[in-house]
């Protein structure tokens, strides 16, 4: 229990040579209205309780909660947002690092942004560096005992920074980015597409494929494998872009550098034509690489199959469309082939019937005359007088 204790203060007396001070003779400035505009956190605080009609202990769990989202978010402790980088665990194996074989360091590893890497932006850099070099500056380690590396890895920081803040240097490292040649190697074999029975293997494991190449292409956006029901046009185009993919992708990062100090210009020719041979060798490599890739791809598509049993049944109903037509058509004409024969047979009879008529009206007026000639041979008999 707090205990309250009441100390007695005392003012010291006045001098006994203190006067009061004269008064001046200046005139007092005339009073001015000022308008007052309120600002600052407080008011703030105030605003958004009122608005938001919350007490005092409501308004700290909100505030507490934007805080903690802030810190989730990597807020620094000024206030200054450092975009989530540089905060990677860091393990001995690269705290132990040498400098000199600067060339064979994940540079993005080192400045904390292995999560990144070739998507890191030029800010996310920067800011990774600051906070690497606050922490293994050699200065914070003066005087503590023990045997400490913080020098070396803190000339691979420097020398992380320099490589990453170079955009040709960069891409140079990007191109031989250790952490994706060692995902080269994990593509899906003819036997493993010929073995499973999983109908969305091919996409699953082709998809990321594509998408780690995607970004060594001078031209973009970048088409990528697309679903099982992508068109055929989507299909065609997908195949015909990684067969004329344009690669920026280099070698120069793995050159052999010309040694220091040697004044020798054959040395030096030798080395630089090594070098260009060995970027070229690579570069072909690389290109026939992906070529393979694209062609075991292809073989395994299940698209392909899809789009052909489609054109197949395509023409085949085209085959049948024109069949049925076909049939349609000799119907017809089979029916005008009948009416024809019926109206030629209808055109004959009638001719028949007008011979008939015709020969019977003939023969009509050839008995009439016969008989005639007959009653005349009578009459003349009767009279006796020849006919």
């Amino acid at each position: 229990m707090a205990h309250t204790i009441d100390i007695s203060v005392v003012p010291p007396p006045l001098k006994s040579d203190w006067n009061p001070p004269a008064p001046s003779g200046n005139s007092v400035s005339p009073l001015v209205e000022r308008r007052l505009l309120p600002a600052g956190p407080a008011y703030l605080a105030h605003v958004k309780r009122a608005v938001h009609k919350l007490t005092f202990e409501e308004h700290d769990k909100h505030v507490e909660a934007e805080n903690e989202r802030l810190g989730l978010n990597g807020t620094g402790a000024n206030g200054e947002d450092d975009l989530g980088v540089g905060d990677e665990e860091e393990p001995e194996d690269l705290l132990t690092l040498d400098a000199k074989e600067w060339k064979k360091q994940d540079h993005y590893a080192v400045l904390g942004l292995s999560h990144l890497r070739y998507k890191a932006t030029d800010d996310q850099i920067k800011i990774a560096h600051r906070k690497k070099v606050l922490k293994h500056h050699p200065d914070k380690k003066a005087g503590i005992a023990g045997d400490s590396n913080d020098d070396g890895f803190f000339k691979c920081i420097q020398k992380a920074m320099e490589v990453l803040t170079n955009p040709e240097r960069r891409r140079q490292f990007d191109s031989v980015d250790p952490h994706y040649e060692d995902l080269e190697s994990e593509v899906p074999t003819e036997k493993q597409i010929k073995n499973t029975k999983d109908p969305q293997f091919f996409f699953k494991n082709f998809a990321p494929v594509f998408e780690r190449e995607a970004r060594f292409s001078r031209k973009q956006p970048v088409p990528m494998l697309g679903a099982y029901d992508a068109s055929k046009q989507e299909v065609e185009g997908f195949y015909d872009f990684w067969y004329n993919f344009d690669s920026w992708r280099s070698f120069e990062y793995l050159d052999k550098e010309i040694n220091e100090g040697s004044d020798n210009r054959d040395d030096k020719r030798y080395t630089e034509k090594k070098n260009k041979s060995e970027r070229a060798r690579r570069k072909k490599e690389d290109t026939a690489r992906l070529r393979g890739i694209v062609d075991l791809a292809l073989a395994a598509d299940p698209r392909i199959k899809r789009i052909k049993q489609e054109e197949k049944e395509a023409r085949e109903a085209k085959k049948k469309g024109k069949t049925g037509a076909a049939n349609g058509l000799s119907a017809k004409q089979k029916e005008e082939e009948e009416k024809k024969k019926a109206k030629e047979e209808a055109k004959r009879k009638e001719e028949e019937d007008t011979i008939a008529r015709a020969e019977a009206k003939k023969a009509k007026a050839a008995a009439a005359n016969a008989a005639k000639k007959a009653r005349r041979a009578a009459r003349a008999t009767e009279d006796g007088t020849p006919a």
